[in-house]
């Protein structure tokens, strides 16, 4: 083994790693792998940006754009109801239905806007059938996959194979080359779905709130009825005359108010500024614990000793200005996101910006060039922050320092507070009220900067900083009454003017990593996230704290029209198709015949496939079908810095010799066994690889060997190289395996042993189908 190939194989041995782990995006370990081939060598660095001009990467983002002109002028949408239409409502009509539809469109649209665009579709049929969409998403991810399998454009692999083959000089594969065998294996997945795997899925998914439009299956199934409970405010309640967004019932208590009950009638889905009144009854949803647990006991006693603010510093501890210079990784994010105080240990007492300055709510500001900081900490800690770059810290100014004052307080944990027995952070003071604890007084000793685990103690006097009316809010919550056991009548909830649906992240999201909090969801839209499902399990408590994972569902109540607005929105799919974007249905006809003559002129050999997918783009955006900033957000970026990223990998493993390697190795374990042993294994070996690895980062690896494989063993290079492109897409064992597959894990209710439960079995069929069709149509001896 020459250096060259030890250092590739650490190369690839570490994209591997970072693919598996999901640790860093897989764009951004593209292009690691990208500059590290350059740096070492292995590749010219011509070579190695030689995959953004590559026509397969181009194709890929054209068709990325065709597909979005057609989802956008409702082509697909329409052929999708006229499909579906005609299916009954028979499970076994509705799955081969619903497959053959999605499959069929896959064969010329990116199969991840198949799944995102017939989701809504699939949803309203098992909203009207009274079927359980557990029994249907399954069947769409994986026939949007098999459909792909269909024709060159279909997916990545398909072209990147294709794009080999032409590399190696030989003749590309063409646009129907992949129908005979790749129709084959679709329809047996078809048929396996329809007589076999539907019944190996779950009867009933967590978010199955569309099925007949029944509010006894919410209560079922996102045990709504049972998480909503009557809470009634005092007739001296402290919360009276505060906002809904004042009174914290959110943050502290993770209660969300439905409704309000008043003398003036049932308010629903009240917006955040709604006031709250004495005696107001409040519909909410969640869990009462917290409320069970602190009602009707002392909280924090204020006393009125002013504080000097000079308690707050020591030999040990100082106070400093901290200026944020552009380039800075904290510009863009709140306190929260970077992580503030575990990262620096310090703590953030103030924010001047514009000569304006904030003392309270910090944990969601979002930070900007040219803020100043005011951080109390260590002189270590501080020395931390002087070695940062991109932060200037200088002595805080005295008057800066003593405008504290107003925000400090000195609060005495009673005997029979709710809150002794508590460390700093299951008190929720700092994210909950907004009140830091700067200190902690016990026994005569200051200890200043108490870890967030220290425990609360009665008779602790703590160092505060916020504000009275944040602590009086705290107070009001402790009155807070439940009126009764009686749980309200859901059908009470929806009206002509408000409602539930449900939303899941779009596939091009950019919120996966954030929370709710973080964008302000409720601000911004008006609308209550009441639960999340998540991998099978109903998130109901804190989830304004909960970071975002794609595939994610949320039940939300609100507005309608606001659910509406809301379906506009690039980072959401609104689960039902009333609140959908409306289509630009009279360009439908154009766009049709636009994709019809790119498919048209690649077929008679008047343009290669690349100019014409760039012109039939071309032409999306000119004739109104698209915009140009929505044929922008068509393209899956990801997707092409992924493909441009790894192409020089597989340059670089023909290079260096690592490809004669592998094959040999291939060669030496199966070769002796015959033709269909190596078609075997090379679908087995992508077929896993793909479980794990972007699959056209799989294709991008496998097709050198199979090429090479091929020479050794005098088999057709075109058989093989059909196998791997048809295996590179058979993504079935796992949810995290293709975008497709997370997209429903959500709304289907889905757990990962579901997938692998129905992936297997399809898997092999597809495996089966493979080595009984490919050798009629693509001869395995030249």
């Amino acid at each position: 083994m020459t250096w060259e190939i030890a250092v590739l194989l650490v190369v690839l041995g570490g994209a591997i790693v970072l693919f598996v782990t999901d640790k860093v995006r897989v764009d951004v370990v593209a292009l690691l792998v990208l500059v590290t081939l350059a740096l070492t060598g292995l590749v010219a660095p011509k070579e190695a940006l030689s995959g953004f001009s590559n026509p397969a990467v181009v194709t890929v983002w054209a068709v990325f754009i065709l597909s979005g002109g057609l989802a956008r002028t409702g082509v697909a949408s329409w052929v999708g109801r006229q499909v579906l239409r005609l299916a009954g409502s028979g499970e076994l009509g509705l799955v081969t239905a619903i497959m053959l539809t999605a499959g069929s469109l896959s064969a010329f649209m990116n199969n991840v806007g198949v799944a995102a665009l017939l989701l809504p579709v699939v949803m309203d049929i098992a909203r009207r059938t009274g079927r359980s969409p557990s029994k249907l998403l399954i069947p769409l991810a994986f026939s949007s996959l098999l459909g792909g399998l269909t024709t060159l454009i279909g997916t990545p692999p398909n072209l990147l194979i294709s794009e080999a083959l032409r590399e190696s000089g030989l003749p590309p594969f063409r646009l129907f080359d992949f129908t005979p065998v790749g129709l084959s294996v679709m329809l047996a997945g078809v048929a396996f779905m329809a007589l076999v795997g539907r019944h190996l899925l779950p009867s009933g998914g967590l978010t199955q709130t569309a099925v007949a439009g029944a509010h006894e299956d919410l209560r079922q199934l996102y045990n709504l009825r049972e998480k909503l409970f009557v809470v009634r405010l005092s007739r001296e309640s402290a919360l009276a005359g505060r906002t809904l967004a004042e009174s914290r019932l959110g943050s502290a208590l993770g209660l969300n108010v439905i409704g309000i009950l008043g003398n003036g009638g049932t308010r629903l889905a009240p917006d955040p500024g709604t006031i709250l009144r004495s005696g107001d009854r409040l519909l909410v949803g969640g869990d009462l614990e917290q409320l069970a647990e602190i009602r009707g006991r002392e909280y924090l006693d204020l006393e009125t000793d002013d504080l000097d603010v000079r308690r707050l510093i020591s030999s040990e501890i100082q106070m400093v200005d901290v200026e944020l210079l552009p380039g800075s990784d904290l510009v863009g994010l709140t306190l929260s996101q970077a992580d503030f105080r575990h990262r620096f240990g310090a703590i953030v007492l103030a924010v001047r910006r514009s000569g304006t300055t904030r003392r309270t709510n910090l944990e969601r500001l979002h930070l900007e060039a040219g803020d100043v900081l005011l951080v109390q900490g260590t002189l270590e800690q501080l020395e931390k922050l002087r070695r940062e770059e991109y932060l200037l810290d200088t002595a805080a100014p005295e008057a800066e320092i003593s405008g504290l004052e107003e925000r400090l307080m000195v609060c005495r944990v009673p005997e029979d507070s709710s809150l002794a027995g508590k460390t700093l952070a299951e008190s929720r003071l700092g994210h909950a009220f907004g009140l830091g604890v700067m200190g902690i007084v016990r026994g005569g000793e200051t200890h200043l900067m108490p870890d967030p685990w220290e425990t609360l103690m009665p008779g602790d006097a703590l160092l505060v900083k916020g504000r009275r009316e944040d602590l009086s809010t705290a107070e009001g919550l402790h009155d807070l009454q439940v009126e009764s056991d009686q749980h309200p009548d859901l059908r009470e909830l929806e009206t002509e003017r408000v409602g539930l649906a449900e939303v899941v992240l779009a596939p091009r999201t950019t919120l996966a990593g954030k929370s709710l909090a973080d964008v302000h969801f409720r601000e911004k839209y008006g609308l209550n996230v009441i639960a999340i499902s998540r991998e099978g399990k109903t998130h109901r408590r804190d989830l304004g704290d909960l970071a975002l994972r794609f595939g994610d569902a949320f039940l939300l109540y609100g507005s309608r029209d606001k659910l509406k607005v809301l379906g506009s929105e690039p980072d959401f799919l609104v689960l039902t198709e009333e609140a959908q974007e409306p289509l630009r249905l009279q360009k439908a006809p154009l766009a049709g015949l636009l994709m019809a003559g790119v498919v048209l002129s690649v077929i008679v050999g008047w343009l290669p496939i690349y100019i014409a997918a760039v012109a039939g783009a071309v032409l999306m955006v000119l004739t109104g079908c698209l915009t140009m900033d929505e044929a922008y957000r068509a393209i899956e970026w990801r997707a092409v810095f992924l493909i441009a990223g790894m192409l020089p990998l597989g340059l670089a493993m023909q290079q260096t010799g690592a490809v004669l390697m592998l094959t040999e190795e291939v060669v030496g374990m199966v070769g002796d066994w015959g033709p269909l042993a190596v078609v075997a294994a090379l679908f087995l070996v992508t077929t896993l690889g793909a479980q794990v690895m972007p699959t056209a980062a799989v294709a991008i690896l496998v097709a050198p060997i199979a090429l090479s494989t091929a020479q050794d063993l005098g088999i057709s290079p075109f058989a093989l190289m059909m196998t791997v492109s048809l295996s590179a897409s058979a993504s079935f064992l796992s949810p995290v395996a293709h975008p497709a597959n997370v997209l429903i894990m959500g709304p289907g209710g889905y757990r990962f042993l579901d997938y692998v439960k129905v992936g297997l079995p399809l898997t092999l069929i597809c495996l089966t189908v493979v080595l009984l069709v490919l050798p009629i149509f693509w001869p395995l001896t030249p």
